[in-house]
């Protein structure tokens, strides 16, 4: 069997760790007892490994229009650059550094034996406390394998992590009680299986049930940390090895994981702010997530007849649409929400009915692919295909969940199709549009999806695609003004005293899109 990694072998190994990780998800989920027992971990690892593909193939696209395809090392830097950005809780988190660390030494021209090696030392660097017994323990033993039998060391390395996993309930006394193998060392089971599949073609043995006898899940006698804090961090090395002083100190289950400025940090504590805190100290944290754990048996939270889930490109919206009582998914700039993430958006509005709003053209598969799993789950959805956030507020804003639900889509569908909508982008480059050539630094005026002003001035370019939405009648004018227009209540005013006096009877409301929105967003109803 072939043992050196290629770029088409990391795309298929991304495809059917994916593809095995959806199909085992629940039986993770459900054995995931440490270190907390919230029974999300075969959710974060589909999660991460979903971002870690979509980096590979974003790899692939790029290099679809030339004859060259891409590096190994670029491959498996986009798979572990993918998993960094979008590693869910403690397990995922684990699993982005051991994928960096591959990524290290298939990078420096290592094979695969040196690369498991690597990974699971700065796995464990990565953790403040390792304790045996998890996902570390067999990852470390996967690695000792494969070094051993380095002719077969993606067959050495998963034969190696099967042996562990099964030895893990003696190791860990709350698995070895709750009847149950690790959830993370499972996972990565699962991963390093679809590594063999990928180098060899065949699947590998199947491990052990992950049950070894009924499970038990017992409450921590002092309840444990509230809460689960993760965020990216864009720092230092030096700013970073002091917060990781501060957070062990405020919590427990400390990973950070990272490097060359980029981190992703993961604590659970009682003080999520203070947590948070830290980061701003250390840097700039952002897509914060902050999750608060089930106290234990209690009151089940009722579920509702129906919500909204809607995906937005900036915070400030995300706060408008929020107060408006949707469940928000936060797109940023390059960063588009996988179908895992819309899937546990519409877990967490925890309703029979949902009404999904991708308000993206490009999140169109993505958001069916997320409706399809969730009515398998027994939801309700229905997408409405919104193609910008000014679509999604019209149609919010005509919402109600007191009416039969096909009657509530079938309003907020024609809300959403009764706004035009522009946007208002920087070009980056020299570029042919359909409204001529562009150059690095003009603003371009997006009318429905395609540039119809180039301009040099953001405000004139603003009023020039205002006039031109509006020429064909209109009587509302939304405006999403984001956080890096220079001057940008000048820019709000002129633009509001402008509809006032050159278009009567037309009323305009303004947003403030936060970070990470567009410079300027436009509909007109």
């Amino acid at each position: 069997m072939p043992q050196t990694l290629d770029a088409a072998a990391v795309r298929t190994w991304c495809s059917l760790a994916l593809e095995a990780l959806g199909r085992e998800r629940e039986d993770i989920d459900a054995i995931n007892v440490y270190p907390v027992a919230d029974g999300d971990t075969g959710t974060n690892l589909y999660l991460t490994v979903e971002s870690a593909t979509q980096a590979v193939d974003a790899v692939f696209a790029a290099h679809e229009t030339g004859t060259s395809v891409p590096a190994t090392a670029d491959a498996v830097r986009a798979m572990a650059h993918g998993a960094l950005i979008g590693a869910r809780g403690n397990s995922g988190t684990i699993l982005a550094q051991l994928l960096r660390g591959m990524a290290e030494r298939i990078g420096a021209g290592d094979q695969l034996p040196g690369a498991l090696l690597r990974a699971a030392a700065l796995a464990r660097e990565a953790v403040a406390h390792p304790v045996e017994g998890t996902i570390l323990t067999v990852a470390s033993a996967a690695a000792d394998a494969a070094a051993q039998a380095p002719d077969r060391a993606a067959a050495a390395a998963y034969d190696g992590a099967r042996t562990a996993l099964e030895a893990t309930p003696g190791q860990l006394a709350v698995l070895g009680r709750a009847g149950v193998v690790d959830a993370g060392g499972r996972g990565l089971l699962t991963v390093l299986g679809a590594l063999v599949e990928a180098l060899s073609g065949e699947a590998p043995k199947a491990p052990a049930p992950a049950r070894v006898g009924t499970v038990v899940v017992e409450p921590c006698a002092d309840g444990g940390p509230a809460f689960e804090v993760i965020y990216l961090l864009e720092a230092t090395d030096a700013a970073v090895a002091r917060l990781r002083a501060r957070l062990d100190a405020l919590g427990d289950s400390l990973v950070v994981v990272g490097g060359d400025g980029l981190w992703n940090v993961h604590v659970h504590v009682d003080d999520a702010g203070a947590a948070v805190e830290a980061g701003v100290e250390a840097g700039r944290p952002y897509r914060i997530r902050i999750t608060h754990f089930d106290a234990g048996p209690g009151p089940v939270r009722e579920q509702a007849q129906r919500a909204v889930v809607v995906v937005v490109p900036g915070e400030g919206l995300a706060g408008v649409c929020g107060e408006a009582g949707a469940t928000t998914v936060l797109a940023r700039p390059g960063e588009p929400p996988a179908s895992g993430e819309l899937v546990d958006a519409i877990r967490r509005a925890h309703a029979r009915e949902v009404v999904l709003l991708p308000n993206s053209a490009e999140l169109r598969h993505t958001a069916a692919a997320a409706a399809e799993q969730a009515r398998t789950e027994g939801v309700r959805v229905a997408l409405i295909p919104t193609r910008a956030a000014v679509q999604g507020i019209a149609a919010l804003a005509v919402h109600e969940p007191d009416r039969r639900f096909d009657e509530d889509v079938v309003a907020m569908t024609a809300a959403a199709g009764a706004t035009r909508y522009a946007e208002l982008a920087v070009a980056e480059r020299q570029s042919w549009t359909t409204a001529g050539v562009c150059q690095a630094g003009d603003v371009l005026g997006l009318i429905d999806g395609d540039v119809a002003v180039i301009g040099t001035d953001l405000t004139a370019t603003a009023l020039t695609v205002l006039d031109r939405m509006l020429a064909a009648g209109g009587e509302l004018v939304t405006l999403v003004l984001g956080d890096e227009v220079p001057e940008g209540e000048a820019v709000a005013a002129r633009l509001e005293r402008h509809v006032r006096e050159s278009h009567l009877a037309v009323d305009t409301v303004l947003y403030r899109g936060g970070r990470g929105s567009a410079p300027l967003l436009i509909g007109v109803e």
